[in-house]
């Protein structure tokens, strides 16, 4: 086969039509003697891909099961929520459902989006240490300037201030924007750029500069995003009486308490830098499903949680969120089958991203009890058992 032969087929023209999908199809099938019946198999015009996918080859269909009511007293989510969760993984739905039902009970709950944050992470490098500190200066006199140029670039960002931090003869910085309802990598790349060339054309000295220097993490989690907010930063808590937890998890809220000083115990030896239990799994599951960028799961799914047992025998349980990366518009979002669901939950389009950030993390609380309860009552094994096989 020649180079001409092995090219994946492009359509110069428009390549975002179904004759171009097909034609890759064809040639995807003859190259591999796979059938891709069900690859090419969709409901969607591909002209509505653009800026989602090159390529186009077909779609990975992946089930979606539904969980709820979830109940959930927030400020931005009020009410009752049924969660679409994306997963091929048994036991995951049934999980969270159990979740809910249990914190419906108790009134639900309470969600606080406390912080909201993007970042670029430039970096400014000079002939010597001592040349740092008086351009760091500089950028602090200058900062509305530097503002003005970045929020030059979009209608919707923010540059709420500019960390620095030093090392060697480099001025490390991060560039902290609020995104509106995108998530806004993209967004706090182009303004950041603008900023730097402003920057870049005003004060001399500079003889290295890098737009990205790693400092921003994006796509791996971090301890200065954790302590320092990327995304949305969401707290969701609930206080549990014993008599629901016996009712509903077939355990004790002593139990659980104990059980989790275990967990806290266990993952400090082990390394870990937080201490949820699966908060991945919720987290996933609903970022497939209404189109958010399933590699922020990385960053998304660090939790805190923190748990009190009451005199009176109640439990208190938070977990809290310091990196929840998601969007309401922009990015996959507008998809057909991801917009749906976002709108299964009220959560599509401008003004709905608090809101949406507030069920993730009422959903992840939800797991979380779920998943403790059934470690301490020895149902896990024998849930995945009924639920995690195929038969």
């Amino acid at each position: 086969m020649s180079d001409e032969e092995r090219r994946v087929p492009r359509d110069p023209d428009d390549d975002y039509t179904r004759a171009a999908q097909e034609a890759r199809l064809r040639f995807a099938e003859e190259v591999s003697g796979a059938s891709l019946e069900n690859v090419g198999s969709y409901s969607f015009d591909p002209g509505i891909l653009p800026g989602n996918v090159e390529n186009f080859l077909g779609v990975a269909q992946v089930p979606i099961g539904l969980a709820g009511p979830l109940l959930v007293d927030g400020e931005h989510a009020k009410g009752e929520f049924y969660v679409p969760m994306a997963t091929a993984e048994g036991t995951l739905v049934a999980s969270y459902n159990r979740g809910m039902k249990l914190l419906r009970q108790v009134g639900g709950v309470k969600t606080t989006v406390l912080d909201d944050a993007m970042q670029r992470a430039p970096c400014f490098g000079f002939s010597s240490a001592r040349e740092v500190t008086p351009f760091a200066r500089w950028m602090n006199d200058h900062f509305d300037e530097i503002k003005a140029a970045a929020e030059a670039t979009t209608s919707s960002g923010k540059l709420r201030n500019i960390e620095q931090y030093t090392a060697s003869k480099i001025l490390f910085t991060r560039f902290n924007y609020t995104t509106g309802d995108a998530a806004g990598q993209n967004l706090s790349g182009k303004a950041t750029s603008a900023a730097c060339d402003w920057i870049l054309a005003n004060y001399d000295g500079i003889e290295h500069f890098q737009l990205e220097s790693a400092f921003a993490t994006d796509k791996k989690t971090s301890q200065v995003n954790m302590l320092n907010t990327r995304g949305k930063r969401v707290v969701a808590e609930a206080t549990i009486p014993n008599e629901f937890v016996n009712g509903v998890m077939r355990s004790s809220t002593e139990q659980l308490f104990k059980a989790r000083q275990v967990a806290n115990l266990g993952g400090f030896m082990s390394g870990v830098n937080n201490n949820g239990s699966h908060s991945a799994n919720g987290i996933t599951a609903v970022f497939i499903a209404t189109g958010q960028d399933v590699a922020n799961v990385a960053e998304s799914s660090a939790a805190f949680v923190y748990t009190e047992l009451n005199d009176n025998g109640d439990y208190y349980y938070s977990v809290t969120i310091p990196s929840l990366i998601v969007a309401t518009f922009g990015g996959g979002t507008h998809l057909a089958t991801q917009r749906e669901c976002l709108e299964l939950l009220g959560c599509a389009g401008a003004g709905k991203v608090n809101k949406l950030a507030e069920i993730i993390a009422a959903t992840v609380l939800c797991g979380e009890l779920s998943l403790g309860s059934a470690v301490v009552a020895e149902e896990w094994v024998k849930a995945h058992d009924i639920y995690g096989r195929n038969r």
